[in-house]
């Protein structure tokens, strides 16, 4: 496996079909599946690791992110990665450097909870993108809306590549494979696998016919009494990450909540 950081000596085009896996390291269950999928579909894999400052707003602590890049490079090789791609900020970022904003779809939930964020995400995956130019590349499907922001990105650009988000990799107990999940203390780990039963719960009780609106309040008073701090918890049009009140095929629930000082977030399709 090759260790590439300046931009400038990454591989020109090639021939050879190339599978891509954007992550910003402190790898997991998660990011090894999208490798693996990769590299069962493609020819090449790369995964770029890098820690992108302008996805973080000015209350989050960029410099607490974890960076154990020795571990995430034995990981990503252990998973069949031919390539990871870890640039310097100074060598992706240039002085009043010219960035990407996603309309509609960034307008709610993550887009209001941290302005600005989404406009670092499409901006740094759109020039990872010009740089590795893959066939196919790799998402998780935990960040719903990014993948909403990515879908559209690629979309209006005309980006030649095919978007693959791939299920949530999850614990024993139902909680979602997270870097930030190493932030919560013991007592917060416990109570952490909440989140996603009140979403498998919100799913079944709308599938009985249960109305959307007693639904979601029923659930945030059931994360609010197992001590999480609710941002959002709402039925949305996956394909728009605008709110919705009647099920249909792209019917979604998503949630964002703090737990202690943690925030989680996920989601869960009601159909399909």
């Amino acid at each position: 496996m090759r260790i590439i950081k300046p931009v400038a000596d990454f591989p020109a085009n090639s021939t050879i079909r190339t599978g891509f896996v954007p992550t910003m390291g402190a790898l997991h269950e998660g990011h090894i599946s999208l490798i693996k999928r990769s590299r069962s579909e493609n020819d090449r894999t790369v995964v770029s690791i890098f820690v992108n400052p302008t996805q973080f707003g000015p209350n989050e602590d960029l410099s607490k992110y974890p960076r154990p890049f020795e571990r995430d490079c034995e990981m990503a090789s252990e998973a069949g990665a031919d390539i990871v791609f870890a640039p310097s900020v100074e060598d992706v970022y240039k002085e009043n450097s010219s960035k990407i904003q996603v309309p509609h779809v960034t307008e709610l939930y993550e887009g209001a909870h941290r302005p600005g964020h989404f406009d670092g995400v499409a901006t740094i995956v759109a020039k990872l993108f010009n740089i590795v130019t893959p066939n196919t590349a790799y998402f998780g499907e935990k960040d719903l809306q990014q993948c909403a922001v990515v879908t559209k990105l690629v979309e209006d650009l005309n980006f030649r590549i095919k978007i693959i988000f791939c299920d949530t990799i999850r614990e024993n107990d139902g909680l979602a494979k997270s870097s930030r999940n190493a932030y919560l203390n013991e007592h917060d780990r416990l109570l952490a696998p909440c989140l996603h039963q009140a979403l498998i719960q919100a799913k079944d009780d709308l599938l009985n016919g249960k109305k959307s609106s007693l639904t979601l309040k029923e659930q945030i008073e059931f994360l609010k009494s197992n001590s999480f701090n609710v941002d959002y918890f709402d039925l949305v049009d996956r394909s728009t990450m605008h709110p919705i009140r009647e099920l249909n095929d792209n019917a979604s629930l998503i949630v964002a909540a703090k737990l202690g000082t943690t925030r989680l977030i996920d989601n869960v399709r009601v159909i399909g």
